[in-house]
């Protein structure tokens, strides 16, 4: 049909400004035929009319580059009513069991979690006595006294690093809409996932297929895969830790080793900057190699090159180490007046952060506290805060000089991070 005025991304499925009655007389005829018409009511405005069960359905069509009428966007118009026939059928032939099929997954029995588990292995914790234990083996201390000597001193100083087992720190799925090539299936329900394209979502983290519905009630168990997680610097921190299985990011561990074992003297460290270019290269050596780089001193003998490599680790993370959520709790901490409620409050905002969080800014404390103790390197704990303030901690959509006003307390926090490391951590 020839018609004057077609838009250009058009083609003969085009058939001007005519009416819903006019469109419905001409798709009458054949189930799944379609025409695309101009709006009389709201000239300039396009409808996608087509014809499903003997009813004739009409969408609003947009183009930005890709024909949609929801969030899918297409390619060629024929593309988007196969995909739209495809579901209106499923929808309307499984209605009901779609309602449903989030109800009983078998994620949990026999999906995602019983194929991601790992090994675990056991930690350096007191014996306890068994009641079937064999005789002639005893316990080396009974249950009762382990459990008195179990004091947060105690348990400070028997945490050394080679007792550590990475811990098992939550983490939600990084869900992103995925056009899958070939049938699949939701890894949650088990269903088939049904469409042209975009059929479900996929974790970026960790490949999990599931529906978009299922993937609301998915339980927040993403385990990343390094094969997902392609880089160190600027990835989500929990994420990081968890592809790799450990504790704290290798960055953090592998600078402050480091720097502990040939900087504490250092004067002036954290406040010196390294060259760019070389903190750069550290970058990029840990994002190329992982725990693998190399960062002794036969590769770069100026220490501010690690520490200026540590602190734009923390900046580039996407969620800071004092989180956003947090921050707003670390912020009327730092502004009591009275030393014992800031430290009572300082500790609740900690209950706030992400374990994993939490224990890269203990470990982080720590250190810093190491260096406040070394005297050569003339760095308090006041400079450290104004080093690590905006650093470790940012609020999102601040105005210049509600942002300017908040680096103040953004120092106290920190200092009194370190100041009273051994209490609060």
């Amino acid at each position: 049909m020839q018609v004057d005025n077609r838009p250009k991304y058009y083609g003969r499925e085009y058939h001007g400004m005519i009416s819903r009655e006019d469109a419905d007389q001409l798709l009458n005829q054949a189930e799944g035929s379609y025409l695309i018409r101009e709006s009389q009511r709201q000239p300039g405005t396009y409808t996608l009319a087509l014809r499903f069960r003997n009813q004739t359905k009409n969408f609003r069509l947009y183009h930005d580059g890709k024909h949609f009428v929801a969030e899918k966007r297409f390619e060629s118009i024929h593309d988007l009513v196969t995909d739209g026939l495809i579901t209106l059928y499923i929808e309307t032939k499984a209605a009901e069991y779609i309602a449903k099929m989030t109800i009983n997954p078998i994620y949990e029995h026999v999906g995602y979690t019983t194929l991601s588990l790992k090994p675990t292995l056991k930690k350096h914790l007191p014996l306890r006595s068994a009641p079937d234990q064999p005789d002639g083996l005893t316990p080396t201390r009974d249950r009762g006294h382990a459990e008195e000597r179990i004091t947060s001193l105690v348990r400070r100083s028997t945490l050394r690093e080679s007792d550590f087992v990475a811990p098992k720190y939550e983490k939600v799925h990084n869900f992103k809409v995925h056009t899958f090539r070939g049938p699949h299936w939701c890894e949650y329900c088990a269903n088939f996932m049904w469409g042209l394209i975009a059929q479900g979502v996929k974790c970026a983290d960790c490949g999990l297929n599931v529906h978009k519905q299922c993937s609301k009630v998915v339980p927040n168990d993403c385990q990343p895969d390094l094969r997902h997680v392609k880089k160190v610097y600027s990835c989500d921190l929990t994420t990081l830790v968890k592809a790799h299985n450990a504790k704290r990011p290798m960055v953090v561990d592998m600078c402050i080793q480091e720097l502990e074992a040939r900087g504490l003297q250092s004067e002036g460290l954290y406040r010196i900057s390294g060259f760019s270019e070389l903190i750069e290269d550290v970058k990029l050596a840990f994002d190329r190699d992982g725990d693998k780089a190399d960062i002794s001193t036969n590769v770069y003998e100026d220490i501010n090159i690690i520490t200026g490599a540590l602190k734009l680790y923390f900046r580039e993370l996407p969620i800071p180490l004092i989180t956003y959520d947090a921050y707003p709790h670390f912020m009327e901490a730092a502004k009591i007046p009275d030393a014992d409620k800031r430290l009572e409050a300082l500790h609740e905002a900690l209950k706030l952060l992400p374990p994993a969080h939490c224990e890269t800014l203990r470990y982080l404390m720590g250190h810093l506290k190491r260096v406040t103790q070394c005297t050569e390197n003339l760095m308090t704990g006041e400079n450290l805060g104004i080093v690590f303030g905006p650093t470790l901690m940012r609020a999102p959509g601040l105005d210049a000089m509600t942002a300017l006003n908040d680096i103040r307390y953004q120092r106290l926090v920190v200092e009194g991070l370190i100041t009273n490391e051994d209490v609060l951590f």
